[in-house]
């Protein structure tokens, strides 16, 4: 079940809604814990189990480390959380390329990853890790530690929550109807970038991905990848728009989790603004307990390059996911090295910003890309490295007015155009102009959810 369905929207939603504020405030912790069960059951009920157990051991993991904090349990317990998300993610990944060498013959297995475990796997680290810094007292009611890693708003794609940013709101948290007004706001303008925006590009990426790329020329691919920009862009901070609206509507305040990276003039400025919780999470959890800045600088180098394989590593079990995350520590390494923010100039900021563009749509092109062959190859035609003379299509082909106008808002809304203020002071008339757009957005949003099948989320194989 995805927030964009007909079912989350028509049924599950409003029943959960409704139940929640019916009920005492002694059963809404139960009520959320029972639907977000319900909601990560609904697609693939066997991963259910595998969700509650490492539920359970972190749950044993933390107790045993506040009571004794002894190294060995620390260990066993990243080690057991790691091989979990190893065995379902990685597994096979590794013996295809350990079999490709002539020393190794081992089988293949079939497993199907279960939806959303990047995320509550390093929810359920982060929270022993606290518990062992000493950050937090493990929580010994089990069904409150439950409720954190299986909340449903931010389950299958985050942001990943840190135990410690919203332990006190599982035990007490103001449910004020200003929060649940900006909590609908902040999940209809999510729904519009997923449904009405991510969704039309997607089908111009899926559509000019599909061709063989010896019957496209530098002008659609380009296309194809500034248009797979935009997309990532609008569907994943589309959901994490709708996860931290939801959470709103609750009682509970997310962290964001972006905030318009494609305005960055730095590559190190663009992981300040995208996937913040991610970054968050491997620069406490990964980077600092690696040394961080506080090494020297060879050292320093090597953490980071470490943190952008990992953040590689997280994303999938592909080498095009590695080399994109290698492709952004390389570049992180050059603006250090270099010293790229102390001398920021005002004829410069242009070409910074056009440098960090064609650096991060480069690295989606890898992203995308089912091998890196493709990815190479791909690359070739837009810097035109590559000539077709045999063109199948020309760019028109995929330009329709609507199209052209949807990419139009997509680059003006990632720019911020559009900003919406979700503060109470607001004037009448801006209060207004609000509800009347959003009141449209969710219009059109239903209508095409209603009228098309074309509906993916692109996260849901992280």
């Amino acid at each position: 079940m995805i927030f964009s369905s007909l079912i989350f929207l028509s049924v599950f939603f409003p029943i959960v809604f409704v139940c929640y504020y019916i009920s005492k405030k002694s059963l809404r912790n139960y009520i959320l814990l029972l639907a977000s069960l319900i909601f990560y059951a609904w697609g693939e009920p066997k991963y259910l189990a595998i969700m509650l157990l490492v539920i359970l051991l972190n749950y044993l993991f933390a107790l045993f480390l506040e009571n004794t904090k002894r190294n060995l349990i620390l260990y066993i317990s990243i080690f057991v959380n790691l091989g979990i998300l190893f065995y379902f993610k990685y597994y096979n990944f590794v013996i295809e390329n350990l079999n490709k060498t002539e020393f190794f013959s081992f089988s293949m297995i079939k497993v199907t990853m279960p939806i959303g475990i990047s995320f509550f796997i390093f929810q359920g680290l982060s929270y022993v890790l606290d518990v062992y810094k000493g950050e937090v007292k493990a929580q010994k009611d089990i069904y409150k530690l439950t409720l954190y890693i299986s909340f449903f708003p931010q389950l299958i794609a985050g942001p990943i929550v840190k135990y410690h940013d919203i332990q006190k709101e599982i035990d007490y948290r103001e449910e004020k109807f200003e929060n649940i007004y900006n909590g609908f706001l902040r999940f209809t303008f999510g729904l519009g970038k997923k449904v009405i925006l991510a969704n039309t590009l997607g089908k111009i990426v899926d559509e000019i991905f599909l061709l063989d790329f010896n019957f496209i020329d530098y002008k659609i691919a380009w296309l194809a990848a500034i248009s797979y920009s935009l997309q990532l862009y609008f569907d994943f901070s589309g959901y994490s728009d709708m996860a931290i609206g939801l959470g709103k509507i609750f009682g509970f305040h997310f962290l964001e989790n972006f905030n318009y990276p494609y305005l960055s003039k730095s590559i190190t400025e663009f992981w300040r603004r995208w996937h913040i919780s991610l970054g968050s999470w491997f620069r406490e959890y990964l980077y600092i307990p690696l040394g961080g800045n506080k090494v020297s600088l060879l050292r320093n180098c090597f953490n980071l390059l470490i943190v952008f394989l990992a953040t590689g590593i997280w994303h999938g079990a592909n080498w095009t996911f590695i080399i994109w995350g290698l492709w952004h520590g390389i570049f992180i390494l050059i603006e250090k090295a270099i010293k790229i923010e102390k001398y920021i100039k005002k004829y410069q900021i242009i070409f910074r910003h056009l440098y960090t563009i064609i650096i991060f749509v480069v690295g989606w092109v890898l992203f995308r890309a089912e091998n890196i062959s493709d990815a190479i190859n791909f690359i070739k035609i837009m810097f035109g490295f590559s000539n077709n003379n045999n063109i199948a299509y020309g760019i028109l082909y995929f330009l329709n007015l609507k199209n052209i106008f949807i990419i139009i808002i997509s680059i003006l809304s990632a720019y911020g155009l559009f900003k919406i203020n979700y503060r109470k002071d607001r004037n009448y008339i801006n209060t207004l102009s609000l509800n009347l757009l959003s009141l449209l957005v969710l219009t059109f949003s239903l209508i095409l959810i209603l009228g098309d099948t074309y509906n993916p989320f692109i996260y849901f194989r992280f």
